[in-house]
């Protein structure tokens, strides 16, 4: 019997020209998947065809006036889901890098009350991801993972990965505080100060299929530099109880 309520939350950038094909993968997952599951795509002020293609092809979506970000998109499918009842939320990207068929692994243990929020990650060893991303980026998520777990004691490898899942409580939790200009690094010091349980789960990830990110080599040290800086001042924040 399906009984939890579980919600693919993805947000959607200029992606008109693959996010059916993410859609038709989830809908065949869905129909099989022992859960039950529904999505909505955050059509977050895309300057493409996107609106037109997501009316088109009957794809459930919440349409955002202006680009308000990665950040304010996900805090939007939260907020969605905290009104609709769901009891679990789940971030899936919308340009083709997440593989639905990890689904169970980020989703069971919260099931099972093992843990509040998981993480899928490309370098924990139960990953079967052969995409890694590039050597320069993967530098930059050590230095992060580095700098997190020196701060909080708490070791997450990929803490860029957009592919996460949470319980009612972190609906509660992001519906009410989340980061919006670095939000999967920046998030943890928000969980992690709250109290709440992580755990890092193996999944799968591909290079991304449409779409470019917002991360290149130009900008890649400003990022860097700024996403540190963020973390620091939300610890700060955190331990002042603001």
């Amino acid at each position: 019997m399906k009984t939890n309520k579980i919600l693919l939350i993805i947000p959607a950038y200029n992606e008109a020209d693959g996010i059916v094909d993410v859609i038709k993968k989830v809908e065949e997952y869905r129909q099989a998947c022992p859960y039950n599951l529904d999505y909505v795509v955050i059509n977050d002020g895309s300057t493409d065809n996107e609106e037109e293609v997501l009316r088109q092809n009957n794809i459930n979506h919440i349409e955002l006036v202006y680009n308000l970000g990665i950040g304010g998109a996900v805090q939007t499918g939260y907020k969605y889901a905290l009104n609709e009842g769901y009891d679990i939320a789940v971030q899936f990207d919308g340009d083709g890098q997440h593989d639905i068929y990890s689904l169970s692994k980020l989703i069971d243990p919260i099931i099972e009350n093992q843990t509040d929020f998981t993480v899928g990650s490309r370098f924990v060893l139960d990953s079967d991801s052969e995409f890694k991303s590039s050597g320069a980026r993967q530098l930059g998520i050590k230095i992060l993972s580095s700098l997190i777990r020196i701060l909080t004691g708490v070791n997450i490898k990929d803490v860029t990965s957009g592919y996460r899942a949470g319980n009612r409580k972190i609906i509660q939790q992001f519906v009410d505080r989340y980061p919006s200009k670095y939000p999967e690094p920046e998030s943890y010091m928000y969980l992690i100060a709250n109290k709440h349980r992580i755990k890092e789960v193996g999944v799968k990830m591909f290079e991304r299929e449409t779409g470019k990110s917002s991360i290149n080599i130009i900008n890649s040290v400003s990022y860097m530099v700024n996403v540190s800086l963020s973390i620091l001042i939300a610890s700060l924040i955190d331990k002042e109880g603001v």
